[in-house]
C-alpha cells in the first residue's frame, strides 16, 4: 500500500484557528503519529506525507504529487471550525461518488474504527467537492477532526495522549479498509505499558492512579542499557485490538505516555 498522508494547511496557511490552537500544527502532529504507528506496525505499507514540517504547499501541489507517485490512498487531515457552538468528528468523500463506490466502502471501515475509540460527537459520513478528493487518481478521503473553536473540542486537541488516540483509529481504519497485515508474528504478546519510572514510588503513585480509575496493574522491575526501571504494566493480550482497547482506557485516565511494547 502506498499511502499518500496530507496534514491540511502549513507555512503561511494556518488553517483554522481558535482557543489557542492552529490547525496546521494539531493536524500536522496527528499525521506524524499516523505515520509512525501505521510504519512501525504493519507490512508492505509505504508513507509519503504532503509535508513533515511546517511548510506552505499548495492543494494543487499535494494532488500532483500524489498522482505522480502513483499513491494508493490520498488522505487528508483536518481540524474544523463553524461558531464556537459545533462540535465533533466527521469525514468526507467526493460528492460525485455512491454510497456502494469502492472509495466509500474504505470510508465506511475507517469511520466506524475512528468513531469507536472518539472522545467526539458523531458528525456522520458526508460528501463534499473538496480539491483533494476531486483532483485525485486514487480514492481519497479527509477527515475533520473536532471543531477547534469549541472549547471542549479544543481541550481534546490539547492533549498529546488525544492526538495519539485520534492517531491510532485512523490506523486501525485503514488496517481493516485495506486488509493491512501486522509485522508482529504468531503468539506475540502485546503489553500496556502506563509509564517507566527510574523510582518505584512515582511507579507506585501511577498505579494508585491507575487503580482509583477502575484500571488494575503491577509494577515490573527492567533492565534498559544497564539502568533498572520500574515499568508500570497494565495488561497483556494475545490481541492488538484488545491491547489497543486497554491503551485507549489507560489514555482515557490522563496518562500520556502509555505505549504498547510486543515481545
Amino acid at each position: 500500500m502506498k499511502l499518500y498522508l496530507d496534514p491540511g494547511h502549513g507555512g503561511s496557511d494556518p488553517g483554522a484557528q481558535g482557543n489557542g490552537l492552529v490547525e496546521k500544527a494539531v493536524v500536522l502532529d496527528i499525521a506524524l503519529r499516523i505515520r509512525r504507528i501505521l510504519t512501525e506496525n504493519y507490512k508492505d505499507v509505504v508513507v509519503k506525507m504532503s509535508r513533515t514540517d511546517d511548510s506552505t504547499k499548495s492543494l494543487q501541489q499535494r494532488t500532483n504529487e500524489a498522482n505522480s507517485w502513483g499513491a494508493t490512498y490520498y488522505f487528508s487531515i483536518h481540524c474544523n471550525a463553524f461558531n464556537g457552538s459545533a462540535h465533533g468528528y466527521e469525514d468526507y468523500i467526493h460528492s460525485s461518488l455512491s454510497d456502494a463506490s469502492q472509495t466509500a466502502g474504505y470510508r465506511n471501515s475507517i469511520h466506524t474504527e475512528i468513531s469507536r475509540i472518539y472522545q467526539l460527537n458523531n458528525r456522520g459520513k458526508k460528501k463534499g467537492n473538496f480539491h483533494v478528493l476531486r483532483e485525485t487518481s486514487m480514492a481519497a478521503m479527509l477527515t475533520e477532526n473536532g471543531f477547534i473553536d469549541n472549547e471542549q473540542d479544543a481541550a481534546l486537541m490539547q492533549e498529546p495522549s488525544w492526538r495519539e488516540r485520534v492517531a491510532l483509529g485512523h490506523v486501525n481504519g485503514l488496517a481493516k479498509a485495506f486488509n493491512l497485515q501486522s509485522k508482529t508474528e504468531p503468539n506475540t504478546i502485546f503489553r500496556v505499558i502506563a509509564g517507566s519510572f527510574k523510582l518505584r514510588g512515582n511507579a507506585e503513585d501511577r498505579s494508585i492512579a491507575l487503580k482509583s480509575q477502575g484500571i488494575k496493574s503491577f509494577i515490573d522491575r527492567i533492565t534498559i542499557s544497564g539502568e533498572q526501571w520500574y515499568r508500570v504494566q497494565a495488561g497483556a493480550f494475545t490481541s492488538r485490538e484488545n491491547a489497543e482497547n486497554r491503551l485507549s482506557e489507560v489514555l482515557n485516565a490522563g496518562v500520556e505516555d502509555a505505549f504498547i511494547v510486543t515481545d
